[in-house]
């Protein structure tokens, strides 16, 4: 399998299951050959299109031959190279997702300035939670994971017990960021979610698969609840009635009333 400085880039984790390995800014992407369909996994950023169509080339695949791309969320590091494949492929995202994509709303997705030479595109169908796709030998089954942003999946397969995480669930309990349309509450309990699974490994968008998952589960969702409680402690600190008071006083058209303490603008 191909090597970029020494380092793998192509892994067969499963028989017919690839992972293309990559480094930030793009994520990895993941190949299921299914009895009749291939499908990808995310597809990477658009500067990274060159590397993705080298590794489908030494498994015998050419661009036009992958159907089906599921995008585990809308970050321009995992769809940047979906314009590609639009003319011959299906593109699949949660609805969530794929709203967001479809109005490019870069507040959350980060593409214009992040991943020279992407291009819009639109998401072909919508997922949802519970969704199964069927490919013969395997069946990945959407789970919805809204957390890290609001349109996260996780992507699981009961059979094998593993699960393709995208940026919800990173080995050793990393997490990968609360960003835009994210937050804390909905990651743990996505999360919390996830490890009620038979799972023995999952496969994330960054860094080394997980082979201890339950473990690496537990480990973030005590991450997430340090940084609950921190947070509340922070607006404690704060003067956060100041704030709201603001608000609603501009909702009402009515000057606010007089507070003490520190405002937070």
């Amino acid at each position: 399998m191909s090597n970029v400085h020494g380092t793998q880039i192509t892994v067969e984790l499963r028989s017919g299951i690839f992972q293309f390995r990559s480094e930030r800014p793009g994520s990895h992407v993941y190949l299921v050959r299914g009895l009749d369909k291939n499908v990808l996994i995310d597809t990477g950023t658009a500067s990274n299109y060159s590397r993705l169509t080298q590794c489908l080339s030494e498994l015998g695949l050419r661009p036009s031959q992958i159907h089906l791309i599921i995008l585990t969320h809308e970050h321009f590091d995992h769809i940047g190279a979906c314009p590609y494949f639009n003319k011959t492929a299906v593109i699949g995202a949660h609805i969530l997702a794929a709203n967001k994509i479809a109005l490019q709303d870069e507040f959350v997705m980060m593409s214009k300035y992040l991943d020279e030479g992407a291009r819009h595109f639109r998401a072909d169908i919508w997922l949802h939670d519970n969704s199964v796709i069927d490919l013969g030998n395997y069946k990945l089954r959407v789970i919805h994971t809204p957390g890290h942003c609001s349109g996260c999946i996780c992507l699981y397969e009961q059979d094998l017990k593993i699960m393709f995480t995208g940026d919800t669930a990173l080995a050793g309990g990393v997490l990968s960021g609360i960003l835009g349309s994210g937050n804390v509450s909905d990651y743990m309990m996505s999360l919390q979610a996830l490890s009620s699974l038979k799972l023995e490994e999952f496969y994330p968008g960054h860094g080394r698969i997980s082979l201890t998952p339950q473990e690496d589960l537990w480990k973030a969702i005590g991450v997430l609840r340090q940084l609950h409680e921190d947070s509340k402690i922070l607006f404690e600190a704060l003067d956060s009635k100041a704030t709201y008071e603001r608000y609603f006083s501009h909702l009402r058209k009515q000057p606010p009333k007089p507070v003490k303490g520190p405002i937070i603008t």
